[in-house]
C-alpha cells in the first residue's frame, strides 16, 4: 500500500494518473480519497500496488488519517515552484506520517518540474 500525501494542488493526483493510465489529466479537481491500481513485474512475479490518492486541504486533517493503516511507503510531494509546499512536507506531512506510521518508509518526491 503506498499513500500519497503532500499540499492541495502540488500535483499528487497528475502523477498517479499519469502512472497509471498514462494520460495528464486536463484540469485540477481537488481529491477527497481516490484509490488507483497497477500492476508491476517485480522479479518475474506480478505484483499489484494499491496507491491511495488523499486531499491536502486542512479541511480533511481529522479523515485523511483513517487511509493510512497498514501503509507500506509514503510519497510525500511537494511542487518545486511552491516553496511552501516544500516546508509543509517537512513542518506536516513527514511528521503526521511518522505519528501515524512509524515504520512504513517515506520517500519526498518533487511535482511539477515542468514550470521551473
Amino acid at each position: 500500500k503506498i499513500v500519497v500525501v503532500g499540499d492541495g494542488g502540488c500535483g499528487k493526483t497528475s502523477l498517479l494518473i499519469v502512472y497509471t493510465k498514462g494520460e495528464y489529466p486536463g484540469e485540477y479537481v481537488p481529491t477527497i480519497f481516490e484509490t488507483y491500481n497497477k500492476v508491476i513485474e517485480i522479479n518475474q512475479r506480478q505484483v499489484e500496488l494499491t496507491l491511495w490518492d488523499t486531499a491536502g486541504q486542512e479541511e480533511y486533517d481529522r479523515l485523511r488519517p483513517l487511509s493510512y493503516p497498514e501503509t507500506d511507503v509514503f510519497l510525500v510531494c511537494f511542487s518545486i515552484d511552491n516553496r511552501e509546499t516544500l516546508e509543509d512536507a517537512f513542518e506536516k506531512w513527514i511528521p503526521e506520517c511518522k505519528h501515524f506510521c512509524p515504520f512504513s518508509r517515506i520517500y519526498l518526491i518533487g511535482l511539477k518540474s515542468d514550470l521551473r
